[in-house]
Formats: structure tokens, C-alpha cells, sequence
């Protein structure tokens, strides 16, 4: 049996046409006329584009099932139009040997609504330094590798980490920061955080770091990928680089592009790490998505308990969640005022991902047929009462967006369905 999805605004090759998708079992095909039992979904012209893809989530499990599950946030991504996410290594028992890395992949097996496609950890116990995992063993089940979280501390060690992933041809996503320049601070050493008496995080602490592993993935040949890079000097380093021709990409989250320390609040909805920057960074930040620089937009979906994230600025476990708002978000406040296109935040948000990180799915024929259905013409205020997610702390609370996922088809099969009156995750 087919599934005809008709009536559709079909996203392809930069714009939308008039059209109908068809999927046989778990892809697209080419479009044929039904048959007799053949299954016919009317999407009434709503617009129908390949999958969100996020590389950079935390489902927290195992370890930290009262943060997040496996099953409750790919129920979130679903919800926000992601079918497939990366599950970052933040983890009890962190992925770093094969046995541990198979205690996530059985959870996943029976739990994920999405496709679920974990990191591996650069060194035992996710510390940021110490021995390195064994690379090899991992690789034919990790995306790649990553101690997000933490920087890897040491130039020489990060040099190994990057040939051992070069030679198993997985790369490198790193979150840099350097211990040493953190003091610490626990938001933007700016203007908010002098006027208000917090210790600051220094820019410096995010780029230098920067610096040194794109020398070193210049070096060795090693695919290397920067996590949510959130100051202009990341931006100027990136660009450079990719001038130059390196393996270098990096990503940034909706709360870099939309907030700055000027923004912030006493409250610790909004903490996070990187925190947000100064009005000059987040510039640089929408010029680099612009022109290229920025090649993907992740969430950084770290979702804490209510305890953990209600103790202010200063006392808040650093996070914050973003699978179910980062579409509307992002269409409401850049596309639709003119900030980019559409496609640019197709290519963000899904064709880059895929790309950059060799990830399958999309909807032309022979592909695995994972695909996002939108109501672009919706309205509605951010509620986190009615997230999936187990964790709710946004600093996007109560603001009014326009464009919602409606429809999400994973591998051909319906993951999330929504209702005006009842929204519901199907598994």
C-alpha cells in the first residue's frame, strides 16, 4: 500500500510547487496514480518541506531520566518538524566504549519517534581530558565524536583526538572553551553582567579555543565541526577558514540569533553555555547564517528539571530547551521579516545538516522518506505547559510566532500528527 500525500506545497530546489508526494513502505517514490487500497492524505495546500534535522540535542538518557527521556524528547522533536536528531554524550555511563554506547542504542530502539543518531565521546568519561576512547570500536555506531560540554583542554590531546577520527572518517564537534579563561562566570562578561553584579564568561574563552582546532584540523585532515557558536570572533574565524578551504563548519542556536545580553533576565530561563552575547555578536551571528559562514542551526535542546532551573541566573544548571520552538521562531522573526529566505532557513535548519554530517532522508524519489508538513499561516503564543519535553525552560515564554509543524513523517511512518484539539505523538 502507497501513501498519495496530495495537495501539497512541495519545497524543492529553493521554492515551493504545487504537488503530491507518494511513499511506498519507508520511501519516496516516483509518482505513480493509487490503486485500490492505496492510502490518500489531502494536506489542503499546506506546505510540505524534507525533514528538520538537528545535530546537536540532549535526550539525557541514560543517566538523567527526571531531565529528559529518549522517548519524551524525540517526542519533542517530532512535534517541532525534526526527524532526526544527534544526541550529544552528556550521558551516565557516557558513550565512550562500545558496552556503554549500547545502553543508549537500546533505549533508542525501543523509545525514539525520530531517527536518533548519537555522538560518541572524545575521552573516557566525557571529562575533556585524560585518554581518549578507543575510535575505532565507536565509529561504526556513533555520527561522531564530541565532548560537548566541555573543551578539550589539551592542544596536543585534541591533535590525536583528530587523527584517531580522521583515520575512522568521523569528525570532530567540538564545544570550545578554555577552563582557564572562565573565572568563574556563568553569563556574558558584558554591560548586564557588570550593572548587576554576576561573574562573566569572557568571549575569549569561546574563540581562542576556536583557533587552535581549526590549526589543528588544518594539520591533521580531520573534519571538524564548532558547536553553537555564539561570538563574532568564532564568526571572523570560521569565515576565514572556509576561505581557505578547511573541513571546517560550525553551527549556532535561535538564541544566539534572536537575544542578547540586553535581553537578560534574573531568572534562569535564561542561562545557558554559551550564554548569550553582546548586540555586536549577535550581529556578526545573522551576518554569518547570511552569507554562508554559519551552515546550521541547532537547538542545544538541554532540558533541566523545574528545581534546577529555578534558582536564578547565578544558581541555575545551564540549558535550555528549543526542539518545539526553533522552526516558529526562526520563520516568524528572520524569514518573515526579511532577515533570509526561506530556502536559507531550509538550508539551515535541513539540507546542510544532512550534508555536512552524511545523514539520509528527504523527500525525492528513492530517498527514505522523511518530511515535515507546515502550516505556515498559524499563529500562536508560546506555551512551555504544552511541550513534550520534559523540561519547559524557554526564554521564549509567551512570545507570539507564526508557523507550526503539523505533520511529521519519519522513515514513512507518521511520528507526530497535530490536532487543534488534541495533539498527539504517534509511535
Amino acid at each position: 500500500m502507497k501513501s498519495f500525500y496530495t495537495h501539497a506545497r512541495i519545497f524543492r530546489n529553493g521554492r515551493f510547487e504545487e504537488g503530491r508526494l507518494v511513499v511506498d513502505g519507508d520511501r519516496v517514490v516516483a509518482d505513480c496514480e493509487p490503486q485500490p487500497g492505496d492510502r490518500i492524505v489531502d494536506l489542503g495546500g499546506l506546505s510540505l518541506v524534507p525533514g528538520l534535522v538537528d545535530v546537536h540535542v540532549h535526550l539525557r538518557e541514560p543517566g538523567f531520566p527526571q531531565k529528559e527521556t529518549i522517548a519524551s524528547g524525540t517526542a519533542a522533536a517530532a512535534a517541532g518538524g525534526y526527524t532526526t536528531v544527534c544526541s550529544m554524550p552528556n550521558l551516565n555511563p557516557a558513550p565512550d566504549t562500545p558496552e556503554h554506547l549500547e545502553e543508549q542504542l537500546a533505549i533508542i530502539r525501543r523509545d525514539a519517534a525520530v531517527h536518533v543518531l548519537p555522538y560518541g565521546s572524545i575521552t573516557l568519561g566525557q571529562r575533556g581530558c585524560g585518554e581518549l576512547v578507543d575510535f575505532a570500536a565507536l565509529a561504526p555506531q556513533v555520527v561522531g565524536f564530541s565532548d560537548d560540554g566541555r573543551g578539550v583542554q589539551s592542544a596536543d590531546l585534541m591533535e590525536e583526538a583528530m587523527c584517531r577520527a580522521a583515520a575512522v572518517h568521523k569528525p570532530i564537534v567540538a564545544h570550545c572553551e578554555v577552563d582557564d579563561l572562565l573565572h568563574g562566570g556563568y553569563i556574558h562578561d558584558g554591560v548586564y553582567c557588570r550593572e548587576h553584579g554576576h561573574r562573566g564568561i569572557s568571549s575569549e574563552s569561546e574563540w581562542r579555543q576556536v583557533e587552535r582546532d581549526i590549526a589543528l584540523s588544518e594539520k591533521t585532515g580531520c573534519q571538524y565541526h564548532v558547536c553553537h557558536i555564539s561570538t563574532k570572533e568564532s564568526v571572523a574565524l570560521v569565515r576565514e577558514a572556509r576561505a581557505r578551504g578547511l573541513r571546517v563548519s560550525c553551527e549556532t542556536g535561535p538564541h544566539y540569533l534572536l537575544l542578547c545580553d540586553e535581553d537578560l533576565q534574573e531568572e534562569g530561563r535564561f542561562k545557558m553555555n554559551p550564554p548569550l552575547r553582546s548586540r555586536a555578536d549577535r550581529e556578526a551571528l545573522l551576518e554569518g547564517i547570511a552569507d554562508g559562514t554559519i551552515e546550521v542551526v541547532a537547538t542545544d535542546h538541554a532540558p533541566h528539571t523545574a528545581a534546577e532551573k529555578s534558582r536564578g541566573l547565578e544558581g541555575s544548571a545551564m540549558g535550555i530547551v528549543g526542539l518545539e520552538t526553533a522552526f516558529p521562531l526562526l520563520y516568524t522573526h528572520l524569514v518573515l521579516k526579511g532577515v533570509i529566505g526561506f530556502d536559507r532557513l531550509m538550508t539551515l535548519m535541513s539540507a546542510n545538516p544532512r550534508r555536512i554530517f552524511g545523514l539520509e532522508g528527504g523527500i525525492e524519489p528513492g530517498q527514505r522518506a522523511d518530511f515535515t508538513v507546515l502550516d505556515l499561516d498559524t499563529r500562536y503564543v508560546i506555551d512551555p505547559a504544552t511541550f513534550r519535553s520534559k523540561g519547559h525552560a524557554t526564554p521564549f515564554a509567551d512570545w507570539e510566532v507564526q508557523g507550526r509543524a503539523v505533520l511529521t513523517v519519519v522513515g514513512g511512518r507518521e511520528a507526530y500528527v497535530y490536532d487543534a484539539k488534541t495533539t498527539k505523538t504517534i509511535r
